[in-house]
């Protein structure tokens, strides 16, 4: 024959009424109604056919079934305590793992880490390169840092940080070349670009008003990178235009290391903090406050 279980929260409610001692005390510790607490223990009563518990004055006292249940609930109660305990503990201690695309990281995170890991010590913030370019969520990694055009996947919960905003630049050496009140000169120079993002110069292009089809013909006779951050050195080096998000060559344009003649556009795309769907936002909503923060220095 098989015996049905009552449901959990009546057991839960028998539990800490006999472990308290009180149904008023049980019912503050589960935040609940005295009166929900009643009604749980009754709902026990009739299950078993038998009362649990007797009054004794003012108070309750366990009757013998009563206490023949506790003997199991209490250490069954305790072990889940202890386990719910122990998981919290665990994920709270684990290193908090952010990916992101290693020309971001470079340019960007790198020369901030050391600031971030002062300001957010409880984080425990590892920092791995990303799988791809393209933005989403891998695998070994609590959330992911990217540039990306909404609209934004259902499985994913974006932190939008900073919008987007590209630029043509170019090394000092080849500034000769290049004059500042019209873009067309670029095409004097070799251009440079980047697989992960095809659309970044003719977004910077059409804002410019120049000439798709003398853009298309410069692109086919330009030079192309796997990487955004081989890419700028070889800007620095002086092989070429380069078209890049501002915010990852900003250190270079102070420096003097690069010049962007031609300002910067701003494009439908957004930096974001990606995150799983029903992730803890306790430990993720400090780090993108931390960056909305950083980002506006």
């Amino acid at each position: 024959m098989q015996h049905s279980m009552p449901p959990l929260s009546a057991l839960r409610a028998f539990e800490a009424t006999a472990r308290l001692g009180s149904v008023t005390s049980a019912a503050d510790e589960l935040s609940v109604t005295h009166g929900a607490i009643s009604r749980q223990l009754k709902s026990l009563d009739e299950h078993f056919g038998v009362p649990l518990f007797a009054k004794a004055g003012r108070g309750l006292i366990l009757t013998q079934h009563g206490e023949q249940l506790q003997s199991g609930l209490s250490e069954a109660f305790a072990k889940l305590r202890d386990s719910c305990a122990a998981l919290k503990r665990d994920v709270e201690e684990a290193p908090f793992t952010l990916a992101c695309p290693g020309s971001l990281l470079a340019r960007w995170l790198i020369p901030r880490l050391d600031r971030l890991h002062r300001e957010l010590p409880a984080l425990k913030l590892k920092v791995v390169v990303s799988e791809t370019e393209q933005p989403g969520i891998q695998s070994d990694a609590s959330a992911t840092l990217a540039f990306a055009e909404p609209p934004w996947p259902a499985e994913v919960e974006v932190f939008e940080l900073l919008p987007e905003q590209i630029c043509a630049v170019v090394s000092p050496q080849l500034m000769d070349h290049i004059d500042a009140t019209k873009p067309e000169t670029l095409f004097a120079n070799k251009l440079l670009y980047t697989a992960s993002r095809p659309q970044a110069w003719p977004q910077w292009a059409s804002a410019q008003g120049l000439e798709t089809a003398q853009l298309a013909q410069a692109l086919n006779e330009g030079q192309g990178f796997d990487h955004l951050y081989y890419l700028m050195e070889a800007a620095v080096a002086g092989l070429g235009v380069a078209i890049a998000p501002r915010l990852l060559v900003e250190d270079d344009l102070k420096s003097g290391r690069l010049v962007a003649p031609w300002g910067a556009i701003e494009t439908p795309a957004r930096l974001c903090l990606w995150l799983p769907k029903q992730t803890n936002n306790r430990r993720s909503e400090p780090l993108a406050e931390w960056l909305k923060r950083e980002l506006g220095h």
